[in-house]
């Protein structure tokens, strides 16, 4: 991913050749000719590092290097001042104010991009232990759920576990959407469409904490506290952000007791990154042919991450009543997987829990099918215990 430097400065000259400069060297370029100008810029574009001059009419960099380190999105983020400023006493209010490095007009190209190499490799080694920190503190059963394609009930089966395990267990539960851009739950459940998970995933690993993890999740009438993707397909791209997935799941996890994830249906490096985190990994099935080998191709390649075979739980998840549907025996002959789960057609159910917002299991905990749900939940109950 190509680093983002933001150069603030008032001379158009410096702002049109260390741009030019660092360009060529491979980085990406966002300028701004004030203070105020660059404060914007830097809290909407979250560069990398910021180049950033003394003197400026309106704001000196003095003040603007202060309330980047007063804001959380940028407190952060390696700061480089950049001034013709000689004198010991300039530097030295720079970094009490909060500036990471020092550099001298006019310098040397090869200079500055030493000097904005050695920040930007700080930078990362900063994020690493952000990371590191927020994978130890976690202590929440983390569940991960998808299949091998779409539409085989991953999101019902998320959020009607979730529910399940909330009425069993009464403890915390989260459930949460992983996917950007594939977002259901919010329609599902009549909840507003959220930008949260985007937010933490276009930021820095070190903007992800757990206050604000916690600000961004809404409760549920059940009780069920949500994280829920947005529904745009544009913003599948934010699935690039490996690092952030960690901290994140980290930080949910340290939030509640359960916390249950739509992984949807893929194997991308955000999902090869969270399934080692997980207590319970469920692949979701379908009784047909070509969905079993997909099926078991994922589970293969689950496997090939270090993960034991016996910790992955395989549910058979019959969306729809037909003869084409294998029965349970040969689904798992089929599979070479034994299968935890069977789960039977209810469409008429399924159809009532979404015109009154709310989960099958909630809205009929009598149902048959609410009733395998509930059976799931305690499986995951007994096994939680047992570790």
């Amino acid at each position: 991913m190509t680093e983002k430097i933001l150069i603030v400065d008032d001379d158009v000259d410096t702002l049109r050749l260390v741009g030019l400069m660092l360009q060529r060297q491979g980085y990406q370029i966002s300028a701004a000719s004030n203070g105020e100008q660059g404060l914007v810029k830097a809290f909407e574009e979250k560069p990398d590092l910021i180049l950033l001059d003394v003197m400026m009419p309106d704001m000196d960099g003095y003040e603007v290097t202060r309330r980047l380190r007063s804001n959380p999105a940028t407190a952060t983020t390696p700061i480089l001042m950049f001034t013709a400023k000689t004198q010991l006493d300039d530097k030295v209010t720079g970094f009490e104010v909060g500036v990471d490095d020092y550099l001298t007009k006019p310098t040397h190209p090869a200079e500055l991009q030493a000097h904005v190499k050695a920040l930007l490799a700080r930078g990362d080694k900063k994020e690493e232990k952000e990371i590191v920190t927020a994978l130890h503190e976690h202590h929440g059963f983390v569940i991960g759920v998808m299949a091998a394609r779409g539409g085989l009930g991953v999101s019902s089966l998320v959020a009607n576990l979730a529910t399940a395990i909330f009425t069993r267990a009464q403890k915390d539960v989260i459930m949460a959407e992983m996917t950007p851009g594939h977002g259901t739950l919010g329609m599902d459940l009549g909840l507003p469409s959220q930008k949260a998970l985007n937010d933490l995933l276009s930021g820095s690993t070190a903007e992800i904490t757990r206050e604000k993890v916690n600000a961004s999740l809404v409760t549920h009438s059940s009780g069920v506290k949500l994280m829920m993707a947005s529904e745009n397909p544009r913003d599948i791209h934010l699935t690039s952000r490996v690092n952030n997935y960690e901290v994140l799941v980290a930080r949910l996890a340290d939030l509640a007791h359960f916390v249950v994830l739509d992984l949807g249906a893929n194997f991308l490096p955000f999902t090869q990154s969270i399934l080692p985190m997980c207590g319970e990994r469920i692949v979701v099935v379908e009784g047909t042919a070509n969905t079993i080998e997909q099926s078991k191709l994922l589970i293969n390649e689950i496997v090939a991450l270090g993960i034991d075979s016996k910790v992955i739980t395989a549910v058979l998840n019959n969306r729809v009543r037909s003869e084409s549907q294998m029965p349970l025996k040969q689904v798992q002959e089929k599979l070479g997987h034994s299968i935890a789960a069977t789960f039977t057609p209810a469409p008429e159910l399924f159809v009532q829990a979404i015109r009154t917002q709310t989960t099958a299991v909630l809205c009929q905990p009598s149902n048959v099918t609410s009733q395998q749900y509930i059976k799931l939940a305690d499986l995951i109950l007994e096994r939680e215990k047992a570790l």
